[in-house]
């Protein structure tokens, strides 16, 4: 015969599915981590935010300089520095979500191994300061625009597209923090990957058309970038932005699926390790 407990006390089921609900609780949360992460970055600098418009101006200038100069190569048209400063900003963007989504366990060790919270609340709040840099770098390319605009009559061909950038954005993003997320998973066991991370986001760099323009390539070299997902993306940025580059339909599809793919795959690895990451660790 079964005793009948008043009280019966189970052990959690984790799920792979996150609780919108408690994380929608801890959305205060998510503001202390984005403002922690620019107090972190820029305190004790002798510029401070300012940092923030001196990194993309001095890039976009040596870019300007190299690839737009010395090696002259195409830039659909647009004017050079307006150019780079759209690959730099879109760019800058995926870097930051991957790299800092891949450091996610190590380098909050601390609090997770002493508070509870959703785990992914750091995930969204990293998310979320990048989308801030990202705005605020912007403002950057809005003041060359309007001086291109009233000096070199340039005429920004702003239509339709321009509603498809947050879609991009939001791909980009995606794919950054999905691919973060799965680095995050092995690099608890495996910390050497942590070496490898700057390195292959600057081959990467280099396998999208963030330098150089799809227009510009060769046909052998264009069909192996298209298989990268951020170049269709990184081209239609440039696209939605001013109408110049090249832009498909099908090029967007084919980069959603690999978005919502490496998405998926990145959350169920981050939800199975974040279980045992501290005694890992």
């Amino acid at each position: 015969m079964n005793p009948k407990w008043d009280i019966e006390i189970n052990a959690e089921k984790k799920s792979l599915i996150p609780n919108l609900k408690e994380i929608w609780q801890y959305r205060d949360l998510v503001s202390l981590f984005v403002k922690r992460d620019f107090i972190s970055i820029y305190k004790q600098t002798l510029l401070g935010p300012l940092w923030l418009f001196i990194q993309p101006l001095t890039t976009t200038f040596i870019y300007v300089f190299i690839f737009g100069r010395l090696a002259n190569l195409g830039t659909d048209g647009l004017p050079k520095p307006l150019f780079y400063m759209l690959g730099i900003i879109a760019w800058t963007f995926f870097s930051e979500t991957f790299t800092k989504t891949s450091g996610v366990f190590l380098t909050n060790s601390h609090i997770f191994s002493k508070v509870y919270f959703p785990r992914l609340i750091i995930l969204i709040s990293i998310f979320l300061s990048s989308l801030l840099r990202m705005l605020i770098n912007s403002s950057l390319l809005i003041v060359l625009v309007l001086y291109y605009v009233f000096t070199k009559d340039f005429h920004p061909k702003l239509i339709w597209q321009i509603s498809l950038l947050p879609i991009i954005i939001l791909q980009i993003g995606m794919i950054g923090v999905g691919f973060g997320m799965i680095v995050s998973s092995l690099t608890i066991k495996y910390r050497d990957l942590n070496n490898l991370i700057q390195f292959g986001v600057q081959l990467l760099m280099y396998a999208s058309p963030v330098v150089y323009s799809m227009a510009s390539m060769p046909l052998k070299y264009k069909q192996f970038i298209n298989f990268n997902p951020l170049a269709p993306l990184l081209e239609s940025f440039r696209f939605c932005s001013f109408g110049e580059g090249e832009f498909s339909l099908q090029a967007i599809g084919y980069s959603s699926i690999w978005a919502i793919v490496i998405f998926i795959i990145g959350m169920i690895t981050f939800k199975v390790s974040e279980t045992d990451f501290v005694d890992s660790i």
